[in-house]
């Protein structure tokens, strides 16, 4: 430990290649400085240091008439000339075969007509106006007036026109029920999905049942099937807007509900057996099944 101590400085330095070639870089700064000439260093080859970086410095151009004390900055050449392609002097302005648009809103005059929009119909290009449309509900495939019929002819249980309900639709049977859900709302009893969800089982029922029964002469579909039941749902409309004003728990509310039950059970019964073939022999059986499902909306009414 004190031969170390007693070692001088400059031999610590030359003996760490690091420090040293920090005193040897700052001694070059200062001689360029100064401009003095570099001397010949012996420089002592070493690693290079993690904490070096590089910069871009911009050369430096000594003027040769004047004193190299004076150093000045490269100058940025000059822009390059612009090309302009030369007009020929049979065609100055613009060329008269290319379309020219102009851009000038003011200049545009304003259309006294109304142009309608173009219409492809059958593969032909027609123009026509909103008056030439159908109306919205025809496009929907809604007959408001068809619905009106069959509504009227249920109205009529011993009379039923079957003839009306040949063209099944959902639109009036939806109507229906929302009606049928909207009294029973008024009634404290929110029953809008258990409604639409009995129609639907109720629908598959009567299907199957009535299938079964006609064997393969049967053609009635669960699409129509769904649609006559819906439709058979009015007396339930009927017996549930009535029931607002009857007081529940007597004798009465119970005989209205069996008697819109029976009157839902005869149409229905009716128009699947006009409707489908090979179901006048079992009238009985369909009016049972019939009864069953018109008999639990009246409970849902009553209770």
């Amino acid at each position: 430990m004190k031969g170390r101590r007693n070692q001088p400085f400059g031999s610590k330095i030359l003996r760490e290649p690091f420090a040293f070639g920090i005193c040897l870089r700052y001694t070059e700064t200062l001689l360029l400085l100064r401009n003095f000439p570099l001397p010949e260093i012996v420089r002592v080859s070493h690693s290079p240091s993690p904490m070096a970086k590089e910069f871009n410095v911009p050369p430096v151009i000594f003027p040769s008439g004047g004193s190299a004390n004076v150093p000045s900055q490269r100058r940025a050449p000059a822009a390059a000339p612009t090309f302009q392609p030369s007009r020929s002097a049979a065609n100055p302005g613009p060329n008269p075969n290319l379309p020219f648009m102009s851009f000038d809103i003011g200049s545009a005059q304003p259309s006294s007509s109304f142009s309608p929009a173009p219409v492809f119909a059958g593969g032909t290009f027609t123009s026509g106006t909103f008056e030439d449309e159908p109306p919205l509900l025809e496009e929907l495939g809604i007959n408001t007036r068809q619905i009106w019929r069959k509504t009227v002819s249920i109205l009529n249980p011993l009379r039923v026109n079957h003839n009306l309900h040949e063209d099944a639709d959902l639109s009036g049977p939806f109507l229906f029920l929302l009606a049928f859900g909207l009294f029973q709302l008024l009634a404290g009893k929110f029953h809008f999905g258990i409604i639409l969800g009995w129609v639907t089982v109720a629908a598959l029922f009567i299907y199957v049942v009535f299938n079964m029964l006609a064997g393969r002469s049967g053609n009635l579909d669960l699409y129509r099937c769904l649609s006559l039941v819906g439709y058979c749902m009015l007396p339930m409309v009927i017996f549930s807007a009535v029931s607002l004003f009857v007081p529940h728990g007597g004798v009465v509310i119970f005989v209205m509900g069996g008697v819109f039950a029976l009157w839902s059970t005869r149409v229905c019964t009716q128009l699947l057996v006009e409707l489908a073939s090979c179901g006048e022999e079992n009238r009985g059986l369909v009016a049972y099944a019939c009864l069953l499902v018109y008999l639990l909306f009246s409970l849902l009414v009553i209770f």
